[in-house]
C-alpha cells in the first residue's frame, strides 16, 4: 500500500465533557504535530502546590483525557480503494471516530495499530478523525500520553499486500551463500479470483540486485494467499554489532506487467544459537550482552518519539560501551528498532509489565486477558525482519510466575511467540522475590529454613535491599516456586538476583541465563560472573538511559538523625529516577565510564570529584545510586576544604598528582573493584592520574579548574539536517572558559530565540529537581550545560540565538534540506 505521513494538520486539547461544552464550557484547540505527548506540557503541581495524581511514579504530571482531532480531504478517486489510518502508539486506551462513527480502539499504550477508514469516508470532501486518549494512574513509570508516535495513511488496491505480512528469514547460511526466504501475504477484496505476479528482489547495502524472483499466485476472493520464495545470495555479509550490513527485498505485485502493490522492508543475514557452553552466539561466535535496560522518554521531549531522537540515545549509547538494549517494559518504537539494525545495537523487545495481576490503579491488567493476543502479534510483527532483534520478553516482574496459573499464562504467551516467530529465543524478566511476595510474611517467622540462618526478612532488607532482595532470590522457595515459569522459557530471565548464576548451574545445568535488570553499582561481580560462566548471556543495568519518573530512584542520599534510611521515592519537584548511565540530556555520567571500563573497553583512567559540600557524611544511597561524584576539578567556595577524589582504572596501580606533586599510588583494578579514593584538599589547579600495570604507564587522564570569565557556547550536533522522517537538531549549550573547560559551579539562566525554517522543540537540562518546563523559552544550566532540541518545519536556515548573564550571546545556524 502507498504510505504517506499523517502527522500533520492536527489539534488538540484536554478532554471537555460533552454536556458541559453544550452549556458554553468550552477549550479551544491548538494546533500540534505528531508525534506529541500530552502530558509533558501539563503543570506538575495544582495552584494550592498540592502534587499531582500520578505521584511520583509519574515525575508528578497529571494523568488527564485528551482530545485530538483531524480534517483531512478524501478525493473522488479514491473511491474503491483500500484505505488504512496507521498509528505507531497512542498513550492510552485510544478510540478513534472518523466522520462521527466509531472505527476502532486499542487500550494498549505501546502497540501500533490500524484503523480501516474506507467505510467511513465521505469522498470528494473533508473528513474528520477524532482520537481520544486517557492516562489515569496507570504506570509505574512516566509514559506520556495520547498520540505520541507517528501516523500513517495507507492506500491500496483491493488487491494488494497485507500491512506488516512481508517476512524474510536466513535460514541457511554459510560463507559461500545464504538462503533467504520470503513470506508475502496477498489479500484480494474484489468479488473475483485475482491471479498476480510477485517479484522479489534483494539488494545489497549499494543498492545492486544480488537475487530475485517471481512467483505466479491466485487469490480467492476474501481469502488471503501466502507466497513463499526461496532466493539465494552469494558471499553473503553477515549482520553483527560490529558490522551492521543490512540488505533489502522489494516486493512488486503486478497484474499483466502493471504494478498493483510494492513493499520495501530491510533485514540482516545472521545466525543465532544458544546452549548452556557457548551461551548466545551470534554467526558462530559467542557474544556476552553488554545490556543496558532503557525507558521510551526522550528526556526534554516526554514520550514524543522521534526517530531522529531515537537514533541518537541508540548512537550514544552504543559509543559508550553498550552492544544490546532491553526495551522496559514494553515494545519498542519502529524508529528505534531501525537505529539498532543501522547502528549494530542488540535488542530484547518486551511484551508487557503485568498480566492479570496490576501494579498500578488503571493499568493494562484490566485489559491484558483480552487483548493481550493481538498485542504479542503486533509486537512480533513489527519485529520480525529486524536483525537486531533477538529476543522476545513475555513480561517483567510478573508477580504471577510464581504461582501454578501463573506458569500456564507463561506457556501460553511463550507458546504463541514461538508459533509467530520461531527463529528467536524467549525470555521473561523474573524477580524472584515479588513470585513470593505472598509468602514474604511466612518467611520473616521461618527466616532461618528458608532464607538463611540469624537473619530475617527486615533485617536483610534494612541492611541492603540488593543483598536481601539477591538472597531471598536464591532461596529454596523461589527455587521451587519458579521453577515451571523459567522452564516454559528458552533464556532465564533474571532480575537482581545475580546469586542464581552460579545456583542454577548445579541444580538446573540446561538453563541458561540472562541478567534481564541488575544493580548499576554491581557491574563489577555481575560483569566477572557473565565472563565465568558460559550459559550467563549477559547482563542489563538498570538503567542505561536516564528517564523521568520513579522519582529518586538512583539519587545519591546521605544519612542524618531525622533520616536514618535512604527513601525509595523523592518528594516533588523531583523530576527523574536518577539511575541512568547516561542523563536525559545524553550527557555520561561517571558511572558509564566506570562501566566501560569494567567491560574492558576503555584503558585510560577515568577521574571523578565528589561534592565537597557532602564531604564526612554518612552515605545512604540504595543500590541503585552512585556517589554524587562529577568529572570537574573546579569547586569554587571549597578552596582547602577536604575533598574525596574516585579514580576507575583496569590497571594494577593508579597515581594521582595534583599540580605535579604526588598524593601517591593506590592499588585498582578488578581486584579492588576497578576503583579507588584519594583524599585531599581542594586547590584550583590540575589533577592527573596516571594508571600502571606491573610499572609500566598503560594511560593517563587530566581534570583542570576553570579560570577567568564564563562564555556561553552553543555546538550543535549536525549542520545539516532533512526537512522530514523525524529530524532533529540538538544544540548543546555550555558555560566554558577560555580554554573550553566546563564551569559546572557557574549556572546561570539561558534564553533562546529560534527562528527561520523551525522550532524549538523541549529546551532542558539534567537537573533531577526542578520545577522548569520543557517547553519553555529560558533554562538554568544544570553543571554547566542545557539543550535545546529544534524541529524543521520547511526547508532552509534555523537560527538559534541563545543568551546569558553575564556572557556574550552564542549563536548556531543549522541548513535544512
Amino acid at each position: 500500500m502507498i504510505r504517506s505521513s499523517f502527522n500533520d494538520g492536527w489539534e488538540f486539547r484536554p478532554k471537555v465533557n460533552l454536556f458541559a461544552e453544550m452549556s458554553g464550557t468550552s477549550v479551544p484547540y491548538e494546533s500540534v504535530t505528531i508525534p506529541h505527548d500530552a502530558m509533558i506540557g501539563q503543570e506538575r503541581a495544582t495552584p494550592d502546590g498540592a502534587v499531582t495524581m500520578s505521584g511520583g511514579a509519574g515525575a508528578y504530571f497529571p494523568g488527564g483525557t485528551f482530545e485530538y482531532r483531524k480534517s483531512f480531504p478524501v478525493s473522488e478517486e479514491l473511491r474503491g480503494k483500500r484505505i488504512l489510518i496507521e498509528f505507531e502508539g497512542v498513550y492510552r486506551d485510544a478510540t478513534v471516530h472518523i466522520n462521527g462513527h466509531y472505527a476502532g480502539q486499542r487500550p494498549y499504550g505501546y502497540s501500533h495499530f490500524h484503523i480501516d477508514a474506507d467505510r467511513f469516508l465521505r469522498f470528494g470532501q473533508d473528513n474528520e478523525i477524532h482520537v481520544e486518549a486517557r492516562s489515569h494512574r496507570d504506570s509505574r513509570w512516566y509514559t506520556g500520553a495520547g498520540i505520541y508516535r507517528d501516523t500513517w495513511l495507507l492506500i491500496g488496491e483491493t488487491v494488494r499486500i497485507t500491512p506488516d505480512s512481508l517476512r524474510v528469514t536466513t535460514p541457511d547460511i554459510d560463507d559461500e551463500l545464504a538462503v533467504v526466504e520470503v513470506e508475502t501475504r496477498v489479500e484480494n477484496d474484489s468479488l473475483t479470483i485475482q491471479t498476480v505476479d510477485v517479484t522479489t528482489s534483494v539488494r545489497d547495502a549499494h543498492g545492486d540486485i544480488v537475487a530475485t524472483d517471481v512467483a505466479k499466485v491466485s487469490v480467492l476472493p476474501r481469502e488471503p494467499a501466502t507466497c513463499r520464495q526461496r532466493l539465494y545470495v552469494r558471499d553473503p555479509a553477515r549482520w553483527s554489532p560490529e558490522s551492521p550490513a543490512l540488505y533489502t527485498a522489494d516486493v512488486s505485485l503486478e497484474d499483466e506487467g502493471t504494478a498493483v502493490d510494492t513493499e520495501t522492508v530491510a533485514f540482516g543475514i545472521r545466525s543465532l544459537r544458544l546452549d548452556p557452553d557457548h551461551g548466545l552466539r551470534l554467526n558462530g561466535q559467542s557474544v556476552k550482552l553488554r545490556g543496558a535496560c532503557i525507558h521510551h522518554d526522550n528526556g526534554p521531549l516526554g514520550a514524543a518519539t522521534f526517530a531522529r531522537a531515537e537514533e541518537r540515545r541508540v548512537q550514544l549509547l552504543k559509543d559508550a560501551g553498550f552492544n544490546a538494549l532491553r526495551m522496559s517494559h514494553h515494545p519498542m518504537s519502529k524508529a528505534m528498532l531501525d537505529a539498532c539494525d543501522r547502528l549494530g545495537m542488540l535488542v530484547v523487545d518486551e511484551a508487557f509489565d503485568v498480566w492479570t495481576f496490576g501494579k498500578s490503579e488503571f493499568d493494562y491488567s484490566l485489559n491484558f486477558p483480552e487483548w493481550w493476543e493481538r498485542d504479542i502479534e503486533t509486537m512480533v510483527a513489527k519485529d520480525y525482519n529486524h536483525p537486531s532483534v533477538i529476543l522476545y520478553s513475555i513480561g517483567n516482574e510478573i508477580p504471577e510466575v510464581g504461582t501454578p496459573t501463573g506458569a500456564a499464562w507463561g506457556r501460553k504467551l511463550a507458546e504463541k511467540v514461538r508459533s509467530l516467530d520461531p527463529s528467536r529465543y524467549v525470555t521473561n524478566g523474573v524477580n524472584g522475590m515479588l513470585a513470593v511476595l505472598a509468602d514474604l510474611a511466612a518467611m520473616r517467622e521461618q527466616a532461618q529454613q528458608q532464607v538463611d540462618e540469624g537473619a530475617g526478612i527486615n533485617t536483610l532488607m534494612a541492611s541492603d535491599p540488593g543483598d536481601g532482595m539477591n538472597r531471598i532470590s536464591s532461596s529454596e522457595l523461589v527455587t521451587r516456586r519458579t521453577a515451571e515459569s523459567f522452564a516454559v522459557l528458552d533464556v532465564a530471565g533474571i532480575n537482581y538476583a545475580e546469586g542464581r548464576y552460579t545456583l542454577d548451574k548445579d541444580l538446573f545445568p540446561n538453563r541458561i541465563i540472562v541478567g534481564t535488570e541488575t544493580f548499576p553499582t554491581r557491574i563489577d561481580g555481575n560483569w566477572r560472573l557473565v565472563k565465568q560462566h558460559g550459559h550467563v548471556i549477559g547482563d542489563f543495568t538498570w538503567t542505561g538511559w536516564e528517564y523521568l519518573g520513579e522519582v529518586g530512584l538512583g539519587r545519591p542520599q546521605y544519612l542524618t538523625p531525622d533520616t536514618p534510611r535512604p527513601t525509595h521515592t523523592a518528594a516533588y519537584p523531583f523530576l527523574v529516577a536518577g539511575c541512568g548511565d547516561i542523563d536525559i540530556t545524553g550527557h555520561r555520567r561517571p558511572a558509564s565510564y566506570y562501566r566501560e571500563i569494567v567491560f574492558g573497553l576503555r584503558t585510560r583512567p577515568y577521574i571523578a570529584v565528589r561534592r565537597p559540600e557532602h564531604h564526612g557524611k554518612t552515605w545512604g544511597g540504595g543500590p541503585w545510586a552512585w556517589s554524587d561524584a562529577i568529572s570537574s576539578w573546579t569547586w569554587p567556595g571549597f578552596e582547602g576544604a577536604p575533598v574525596t577524589v574516585e579514580v576507575y582504572s583496569d590497571a594494577d596501580e593508579v597515581e594521582l598528582f595534583l599540580d605535579g606533586q604526588s598524593l601517591g599510588r593506590l592499588p585498582v583494578g578488578e581486584e579492588h573493584q576497578f576503583r579507588t579514593e584519594f583524599e585531599t584538599r581542594y586547590a584550583p589547579g590540575e589533577l592527573l592520574a596516571v594508571a600502571y600495570r606491573e610499572g609500566i604507564e598503560t594511560g593517563r587522564t587530566t581534570l583542570r579548574s576553570a579560570t577567568g570569565q564564563v562564555r556561553l557556547h552553543a555546538e550543535t550536533d549536525r549542520q545539516v539536517i532533512a526537512a522530514g522522517g523525524g529530524d532533529l537538531a540538538y544544540v548543546t549549550l555550555t558555560l566554558r572558559d577560555a580554554d573550553g573547560i566546563t564551569h559546572p559551579q557557574a549556572d546561570r539562566p539561558v534564553s533562546v530565540e529560534v527562528s527561520g525554517a523551525g522550532v524549538l522543540q523541549g529546551f532542558g537540562s539534567a537537573n533531577p529537581e526542578t520545577e522548569e518546563r520543557f517547553d519553555a523559552l529560558r533554562r538554568h544550566t544544570y553543571e554547566g550545560q542545557a539543550l535545546a532540541v529544534l524541529r524543521p518545519t520547511g526547508t532552509g536556515k534555523i537560527r538559534l540565538l541563545a543568551t546569558a548573564p553575564d556572557c556574550e550571546a552564542a549563536e548556531v545556524v543549522i541548513t535544512v534540506e
